[in-house]
C-alpha cells in the first residue's frame, strides 16, 4: 500500500468516479428476520433437541431484549434503526446517526439486557408466591440469557460497555478483549460438550482475522492524512477510491476478480462499499466524566450480580446432590 494516493492521481486522471450510494431496502430486513426465525426454530428443535416450549421461551427473550435497543436507537433519534434475531448470536439490531455520544451508545447498549434481567426477577418473584413451572422457566431464561450478554466479553453487550467506556479508540486492547471472548466461548463449549456451538468463536476468530487488516489500513490512511472518523455518505469519492485500494491489496484472497488501481464498478461493488464502510468509522463524542464513569460501572455490576444471587446457591445445591448421589 505504498503510496497509492500518487497512483490513484495517475490512473484517475480522466476524472474521479463518484463514490456508490447506499441503497436502503426496508422489506430485506423483515426478510431476513422471517429466514432467521425459521433457522433458529430449525437448529433448536431439529439439531439441538430442544422442546418447542423451550425454543418459543427463547425467542420471545430474545425479542424482547432487542426491542430494549430498538426502541433506545428510536428515542436518540437512529435513522433506518431494524433488528432481526439471529439463531445462536441472540439478534442482531442496527442504525445510523450523525452524532454518536459515549452517554446514548451506553444506554442503548443497557436497554438490552437491562429490562431483560428485571422482567426475569419480576417472573421469579411472582413465582416464589404464586408456583409456577413455565413461569419459573421463563423467568429463569430471562436472568441467565441477559446475564450472559451482560458478560464482559465482545461481542456481547457487556464487552461493548466497557469498549464504549473505556477502550473505544484502543486497538490494542480490544484485540485481547476478543481473544479473551474467544477462550471463554471454546470454554463455554466444552462444557456444553456440543460441538456446534464451536461456530461462534470459529467465526470470532475470522472476525479477528479481518479486524487486524481493518486496522492495519486505518494506520495507512492516518500516515497519508485521510479522515476515516466520518460518516460514508461524507466520504470524499477520491477517499473512496483509495480506500478501497487498500483492502484490495489487504484481502487479495477475498477480492481476487478486482485489481487494485483500475478505478471502475464491478459486479461486487456492493460488497467492496460494505467493506469500506466498515474501515471508516463514525465520530464518538466523549461526554462521560468520572462520576458518569462510575454511575455505569455500578449499574453494570448490579446487574451483572443479581442474577448471581440467584444462580450460585441454586448451582452449589446441585452440586452437592451430584455429590451425595456418587457416594
Amino acid at each position: 500500500m505504498e503510496n497509492l494516493e500518487e497512483e490513484y492521481k495517475n490512473s484517475n486522471q480522466s476524472g474521479i468516479l463518484p463514490k456508490p450510494v447506499f441503497v436502503q431496502d426496508k422489506k430485506n430486513w423483515m426478510r431476513k428476520s422471517v429466514i432467521s426465525i425459521a433457522i433458529y426454530a430449525f437448529i433448536f428443535m431439529v439439531i439441538l433437541k430442544v422442546e418447542p416450549i423451550y425454543g418459543a421461551a427463547l425467542l420471545i427473550v430474545l425479542l424482547i431484549h432487542e426491542l430494549g435497543h430498538f426502541f433506545a436507537m428510536k428515542a436518540f433519534n437512529y435513522s433506518n434503526p431494524k433488528l432481526f434475531v439471529l439463531p445462536m448470536l441472540g439478534s442482531f439490531d442496527s442504525g445510523q446517526k450523525s452524532v454518536i455520544t459515549q452517554r446514548q451508545m451506553s444506554v442503548v447498549i443497557l436497554s438490552g439486557p437491562v429490562p431483560g434481567i428485571l422482567i426475569g426477577i419480576g417472573l421469579l418473584i411472582f413465582n416464589y408466591y404464586y408456583m409456577n413451572e413455565k413461569v419459573e422457566m421463563l423467568g429463569e431464561i430471562f436472568m441467565g440469557l441477559n446475564f450472559f450478554n451482560l458478560l464482559p466479553f465482545m461481542p456481547l453487550d457487556g464487552g461493548r460497555l466497557l469498549e464504549i467506556i473505556f477502550i473505544k479508540q484502543n486497538h490494542r486492547i480490544r484485540v485481547v478483549f476478543t481473544i479473551i471472548s474467544i477462550l471463554f466461548l471454546l470454554f463455554f463449549t466444552i462444557m456444553f460438550q456440543n460441538a456446534f456451538f464451536l461456530i461462534i468463536p470459529i467465526s470470532m476468530v475470522f472476525e479477528l482475522i479481518s479486524e487486524i487488516k481493518n486496522q492495519k489500513i486505518r494506520d495507512y490512511l492516518t500516515q497519508e492524512h485521510i479522515n476515516y472518523m466520518t460518516e460514508y455518505k461524507n466520504l470524499p469519492d477520491k477517499d473512496y477510491w483509495i480506500i478501497r485500494d487498500c483492502i484490495l491489496l489487504s484481502f487479495h484472497r477475498r477480492y481476487a476478480m478486482v485489481e487494485a488501481g483500475i478505478y471502475q464498478y464491478t459486479l461486487i461493488e456492493a460488497n467492496i462499499m460494505q467493506h469500506v464502510s466498515s474501515i471508516i468509522k463514525t465520530p464518538v463524542t466523549k461526554d462521560l466524566k468520572i462520576i458518569g464513569k462510575a454511575l455505569l460501572l455500578i449499574i453494570f455490576f448490579s446487574f451483572l450480580g443479581l442474577p448471581l444471587i440467584y444462580y450460585v446457591p441454586k448451582a452449589i445445591e446441585a452440586m452437592r446432590s451430584v455429590a451425595l448421589l456418587t457416594k
